[in-house]
């Protein structure tokens, strides 16, 4: 087997929908030897298209809780010993670090899974791994403190383990220098994938090798350029719509999580492209309850899409009245089918289980595009790793350097007198359709120590 044909060994944690495995499979530079996923209808759906040729066939697929599971009971089904995997992926469950709702950190026992994946690349050692999360991550605490509690509230200072921040020193410092830590916070948007998606994905390899990931490609504006890279950098594409996702889907018999008849009723008020600002404020206020006088946004109630600009993050439960995805021409959810053209999933990938695990195993996937980047570049490490025969390199003052690339990306688009707008901030701005960032790049470093935390930006 030459070099440019290799296949790279892969052990997929955490597969669920297959979203990560579906997007490395797509490079064509990785073969996939085991997945492991709990719950029942997931590994359904990985068995289905296993079977159906859409992704590896040779693969062992673990039906079981992770904790429950040896990783050396793993290697030894595989017959591989430490360190000959190639990479190890996953995106452990992230609602404990997730902004969107209570934050639990590691006391929550999902956030313990971050531990369960340091696990099985402490027994396996392979060249690289790759774990995606949610952005709130970052800022994350190993031991929560309630707000009403804190300093500012007149509480005591804060412990070093409530401190935002401490889960990832502390993961960093539980990898004891076997791998060196590299961090993007990125949009799927940014990379011409049709919704809003902030993600952070975590690069380690053990060769001490500096990892970069590419720059976007895809901006609010059509002549925008890259001017915070290089003087010279290309024009960048317009950001890929909604429309242009659902253009062409065939669904004669769709999967739909459908609106209640109340939340429609307030829904067919709404214009494409509005939310519940839309609506004449004694009906918003009747609707929305205490949440109209919540802080914040509020921008998914009575949310309807617009097709001229990218989705909102597809949800697991498209219907809720705070995160709604109605589709924009139509007064109902999307539908399944829909919301997995968003996330990219092949038109013909199939899922099990009922309804809600479906949509489930669609919207907590990373989108496909923005694994099939991941692939590309871990491809590229490793074909370098292999023609260099590069040693093992540990160091004794492990940092992990976080590369912010330009991640929060707004596209509000609502209504105010008979007119559409975009909005930032909850400004208006003009007849602008999208909100340029302020801050493209920022180039920062975490130690185990609060005090090591350094940044720059562009």
């Amino acid at each position: 087997m030459t070099l440019d044909k290799k296949s790279f060994s892969v052990v997929s944690l955490f597969s669920g929908g297959m979203g990560f495995d579906i997007g490395l499979h797509q490079t064509e530079r990785f073969q996939l030897l085991a997945c492991v996923e709990k719950v029942h209808a997931f590994c359904d759906t990985i068995r289905l298209n296993r079977d159906a040729g859409r992704i590896s066939g040779e693969m062992r697929i673990y039906e079981i809780d992770i904790k429950k599971l040896n990783p050396k009971h793993v290697m030894n089904d595989l017959g591989i010993d430490e360190g000959e995997i190639d990479l190890v992926v996953g995106g452990p469950p992230c609602q404990s670090f997730s902004t969107a709702g209570r934050r639990g950190g590691i006391q929550d026992t999902r956030g313990t899974l971050l531990w369960d994946f340091l696990r099985f690349v402490d027994a396996m050692k392979p060249k690289m791994f790759l774990m995606e999360n949610v952005r709130g991550l970052m800022s994350a605490a190993v031991k929560h403190r309630p707000i009403s509690d804190r300093p500012d509230k007149g509480g005591p200072p804060l412990e070093p383990q409530e401190e935002p921040g401490s889960v990832i020193r502390q993961f960093l410092g539980d990898l004891h220098g076997q791998y060196r830590l590299d961090c993007f916070e990125v949009n799927a948007v940014n990379y011409g994938a049709p919704q809003l998606r902030e993600r952070v994905l975590f690069i380690g390899n053990r060769f001490n090798r500096l990892v970069d990931f590419p720059k976007p490609t895809h901006g609010g504006c059509q002549h925008q350029k890259h001017e915070w890279f290089t003087p010279d950098a290309e024009e960048i594409k317009p950001y890929r719509t909604l429309g242009e996702a659902l253009k062409g889907l065939k669904d004669p018999d769709p999967i739909v999580m459908d609106f209640s008849p109340r939340k429609k009723h307030y829904l067919e008020m709404v214009p494409q492209g509005g939310n519940w600002r839309s609506l004449p404020p004694d009906i918003a206020k009747e609707s929305m309850g205490g949440a109209y006088y919540a802080k914040g946004g509020r921008s998914g109630w009575w949310r309807r899409l617009s097709l001229d600009l990218p989705c909102p993050t597809v949800v697991t439960m498209p219907n809720h009245s705070g995160t709604a995805l109605c589709h924009p021409n139509e007064v109902r959810a999307l539908s399944l089918r829909e919301c997995a053209r968003i996330q990219e999933f092949p038109d013909d990938w199939q899922f099990c289980g009922t309804p809600s695990e479906q949509y489930a195993q669609v919207g907590n996937a990373v989108p496909i595009r923005l694994a099939r980047i991941c692939g590309n570049v871990l491809a590229s490490e490793l074909e370098k790793i292999y023609e260099s025969n590069m040693a093992l390199s540990k160091t004794t003052n492990p940092l992990c350097r976080v590369v912010y690339l330009s991640s929060h990306v707004r596209t509000r688009y609502w209504y105010k007198n008979g007119r559409a707008y975009a909005w930032k901030d909850e400004m208006e701005n003009g007849n602008t359709r999208y909100a340029q960032p302020k801050t493209k790049v920022t180039i920062r470093t975490i130690g185990k120590r609060r005090h090591n935390d350094k940044s720059k930006s562009k």
